[in-house]
């Protein structure tokens, strides 16, 4: 899952840096990354995934790093799974 991510912020994520010099952990808008592009990551994830984020994760904390993304997005996919 972490891979798809950092596919998608390599190709969504306006990232002045390789996305792959970028710790699981560092502050991906430290890095350059924008609230617009924040925006266009998480529309691609939810199209990647299946998936749509609730108005609870929509915040900068939920994207700030690749690693707050992951948890964030296998945290739905685990709810949508539970439902199913």
């Amino acid at each position: 899952m972490t891979e798809k991510i950092r596919e998608l912020l390599a190709k969504h994520g306006g990232l002045p840096v390789a996305v792959d010099q970028i710790a699981d952990d560092a502050d991906l808008y430290a890095a350059g990354m924008s609230s617009f592009a924040s925006v266009q990551i998480m529309l691609a994830i939810e199209e990647a995934f299946d998936l749509e984020f609730p108005d609870t994760l929509l915040n900068r904390k939920s994207f700030q790093s690749i690693a707050a993304i992951t948890r964030a997005v296998e945290g739905l996919v685990r709810s949508a799974e539970a439902a199913e």
